[in-house]
């Protein structure tokens, strides 16, 4: 019996795939599309049974290939990137992909596991898995929230485990491939290296210079977290997040002082930080006004309700761990 990983070669199928391995699981098929080749560097150090480009994939599950050879399904494999504005092609690749494999999990009676994003709640408030709270802002945005709104129909009668997570804002290893749309981390570590300074964002929306709230999480977290659900065999679509917003100025002091440490420096506060120049501030940018989430925090009533009850990483601790990792790359 096969484990398949879509997104495989991306940021957190990879790691799901690593944490796979580490549990001795090596039957996995790992399923991808390598047009942006350097991501086969994620799966370098794991081991899996096979490689599927991701349309040969859908013609094998079309075509009944599979049936009977599957344990579960990660789902991972998605367009992440928000300012895409070819609608066809988002929503045929994050939608109707999904759709594709839901169906077939659930005639097989497959687990499956899927990333939705807290980008469904748009720029609201309020971030409970809750119809009345969503309301996307981009069109990738909606063909995560259409596919929960399939996955909530199926769910009343669903004979195999379904689950989604909304992802908040991950960051950690493996990611690098992602370029722009990889972590604010990520970025604020290649700031700090080429610049010896970070940058962020001036105030906007109300709020104050870097002080826009994300709820940032670790992508060790995250697949910790869909691990628990593939072993419970609970349903429902959940919010991963931490449960608490940081700033972008916590991540950034968290992110230069993890720097600081391996230079052998003493940690600064952030007003020491602005004050050295080792952080800046630039204006928002018009391209993303009216399209900006300036605060995300995940409600955790529901994933510790269905019996979720480790703890997350703070930005603090995240980024440290982080920062090592990536001082160590090539």
């Amino acid at each position: 019996m096969y484990y398949v990983v879509t997104g495989a070669a991306g940021f957190v199928g990879s790691n799901i795939v690593k944490a796979l391995n580490e549990r001795g699981i090596d039957q996995i098929i790992a399923v991808d599309n390598l047009t942006r080749a350097d991501k086969f560097c994620n799966l370098v150090d794991c081991e899996i049974a096979d490689y599927i480009d991701k349309d040969e994939f859908l013609a094998i599950v079309d075509g009944g290939e599979l049936d009977g050879a599957v344990e579960a399904i990660f789902h991972e494999g998605a367009c992440s990137d928000t300012m895409e504005t070819d609608g066809r092609y988002m929503m045929a690749n994050n939608y109707q992909y999904s759709v594709t494999l839901l169906e077939a999990c659930l005639r097989e009676q497959v687990p499956f596991l899927y990333a939705s994003s807290a980008s469904v709640y748009g720029g609201g408030a309020l971030f409970s898995e809750e119809r009345a709270h969503e309301s996307p802002l981009n069109v990738y945005g909606y063909s995560k929230f259409l596919f929960d709104q399939i996955v909530r129909r199926h769910l009343r009668d669903a004979s195999s485990p379904v689950v989604g997570f909304r992802y908040f804002n991950v960051y950690g290893p493996r990611e690098s491939h992602k370029a722009r749309m990889a972590s604010v981390a990520f970025h604020h570590f290649n700031q700090y290296r080429a610049d010896g300074k970070v940058r962020l964002f001036e105030g906007y929306g109300g709020y104050a210079h870097g002080e826009q709230r994300r709820d940032f999480v670790f992508v060790g977290d995250v697949v910790k977290t869909n691990l628990h659900f593939l072993d419970s065999g609970a349903s429902g679509i959940f919010n991963l997040g931490t449960g608490r917003a940081q700033s972008f100025n916590e991540l950034a002091a968290a992110t230069v002082n993890a720097c600081r440490v391996g230079e052998d420096k003493p940690a600064l506060t952030l007003e020491q930080l602005v004050a050295e120049g080792l952080i800046e501030y630039i204006p928002f940018p018009d391209a993303l006004k009216g399209k900006y989430q300036s605060f995300t925090q995940a409600d955790l009533t529901r994933l510790r309700g269905a019996g979720y009850g480790e703890a997350f990483r703070s930005v603090e601790e995240g980024v440290a761990e982080y920062v090592q990792w990536l001082a160590k790359q090539p």
